[in-house]
């Protein structure tokens, strides 16, 4: 599998205490966090601004919202990406069958595990 070191990453997760945390585990892994994205429509303004390699998604979002929309543009772009969910990863929408699924509440394993499986789509 790849390595994750230096690999710009781009989190899209509105809670706040989360993403920093998730920002302290992708640091662990050495990568690089170029930003974090509370919305879809700032998501979408930071990939063009940011230029991710790799996009960790949070599939709801604030406000009833979820992250399809910037999955599908990944998918376009063909940039990897994994998401992070708490129901079942078999009922999300298919346009996140392009990337990694990965099951709240996950280990820390778990996480580096999809993250190279995500990276290795590229």
């Amino acid at each position: 599998m790849p390595s994750l070191q230096g690999l710009r990453v781009l989190i899209v997760e509105n809670d706040e205490l989360n993403a920093m945390l998730l920002q302290l585990q992708l640091e662990g892994e050495d990568m690089q966090v170029a930003g974090v994205a509370p919305s879809v429509a700032v998501a979408l303004q930071m990939l063009d601004a940011l230029q991710p390699q790799l996009v960790f998604l949070d599939y709801w979002l604030a406000h009833g919202e979820t992250s399809c929309p910037v999955a599908e543009q990944l998918r376009r772009l063909g940039i990897p990406f994994l998401v992070a969910t708490g129901m079942d990863v078999n009922l999300l929408p298919e346009v996140f069958d392009a990337g990694i699924k990965l099951a709240k509440p996950y280990t820390c394993s778990e996480l580096a595990s999809a993250l190279k499986q995500a990276s290795a789509l590229a």
